[in-house]
Parts: structure tokens; sequence; C-alpha cells
């Protein structure tokens, strides 16, 4: 059996891994964006060479794996288009940094106004699993353009909108073919009533050390121990 996380230990987590384990933050990022990537490639059929791809990018620690993504799939050739629920000189810390390489490699980023309707896939990093309330502004403005395109969705963590305590989905919330879950599932994804937004479950490694999990009580056999992503059975 996977063992599930609240909201509250995956805020633990992240905390000892950074400042008990001094994995920091931009490892982290790299982790789940390699991942992101790799998930986004798998959906294009295994090659990402002339595939349409927009990538949703908040202004956290969700955006910035989104914008390491973005990065590696234009490396894989690509066509990415990155869209920021804020302005570019409002990001800080890692998803600063993350976006400040995606424009020295003059990738496109757009507001959310300016995005056409022509992608092949959309990955969703808008909002992580800190969300606190219905999503507003240019993230709910996102979150209803992507629902409203035949793309598939991909979602980072959880899709943005969706409680990823209580499985609980607020107005709007993301409608994702698949979510790319870190580390492990949080318990709202695996409620019964959030299985129509996050759609296929899949987890990613974030190379957590299996000592901070034993000290929080939490046995988890070693997942990744032949894969850096594993799909869930639901």
């Amino acid at each position: 059996m996977i063992p599930s996380l609240t909201t509250a230990q995956m805020i633990e987590v992240d905390r000892a891994m950074i400042e008990d384990y001094h994995i920091e933050l931009i490892q982290v990022m790299e982790n789940a964006g390699r991942s992101f990537a790799e998930l986004a490639r798998r959906w294009l059929g295994g090659a990402a060479q002339g595939r349409s791809v927009a990538v949703l990018c908040g202004n956290g620690n969700n955006g910035g794996g989104g914008m390491t993504a973005a990065r590696r799939l234009h490396t894989w050739g690509a066509d990415v288009v990155v869209a920021l629920t804020k302005p570019v000189d409002e990001l800080r810390g890692a998803p600063a940094h993350q976006l400040d390489i995606l424009k020295r490699m003059n990738l496109p980023i757009v507001e959310s106004a300016s995005l056409p309707s022509t992608f092949e896939l959309i990955l969703d990093t808008v909002i992580g699993y800190r969300l606190g309330g219905s999503p507003r502004g240019a993230a709910a403005d996102l979150i209803r353009w992507a629902n409203a395109q035949s793309a598939p969705i991909l979602a980072l963590d959880t899709p943005s909108g969706l409680d990823a305590t209580t499985g609980l989905a607020h107005e709007p919330t993301i409608r994702a073919a698949a979510t790319l879950t870190l580390a492990l599932p949080k318990t709202g994804l695996l409620q019964p009533q959030a299985k129509p937004y996050i759609g296929e479950l899949y987890l990613a490694d974030l190379s957590v050390p299996p000592a901070l999990y034993a000290r929080m009580g939490i046995s988890v056999p070693p997942l990744f121990a032949a894969s850096d992503i594993v799909q869930a059975m639901m």
C-alpha cells in the first residue's frame, strides 16, 4: 500500500528536506520538472520534437517546476509557450531563477489573454498543494482557458483548484487527464470526488530520504526502485 500525506505533512517533508538534509529547493524543483517533462513526453507518444505544448505557471514553487519542465521540453525540440499568472518582475526566489533561464533561452512567455488555442498538450502548474480558497484573477483565467481546450491537460502535484487534503474542487478547478503528484499522494487525490479532476495518477521521485518519512511515523516502500515515475493504481 502507498501511504498518503496531508498538506501539513507535505509541508513538513518540504521543510525537513531543505533545513535538515540540505536538499535545496532548486534541486527539488529540478527533480519535479524533469519528471513532469518526461511524463509529458510519454503523453506525446514518446517524442517531443515539433509538438506544441503550453505550460501554465503560477508564481510559486509549483510554477517553478513547470518552468523547469518547459526548459527540458524545449531542449527536446518541442514548441513551448509559457503563460504566467503574474508579471515577470513579481516572481521571487527559485521560480524567478527558473524564469530567468527561460528568458535567456528566448522561450515565448505570455500572459493568459495572449494564449492561442492550438496546443497538443497543456501542462498545469498554476497552483500547488498549498491552495488557499478558490482560484482568482489570472490563475482562474488560465484554469478556465485550459478546461476549454481540446488538448489533454497534465497537472503537477495536484490539479489547480483542487484541495489536496480534502479532495474538494473549488471553482474553477483543472480537469486533468493525468496528475503527477510529487513524492507521495496527497490525501485529497485519493478521494472519490477528486477522480474527475485528477485523471490518471502518477508519483514522481523527489529523492526524499527514507529516514525523513520514518521519523514522521510513515512507512514507505522503495517506490522508485525501478523508475522515477510510478503509476498509482486507484
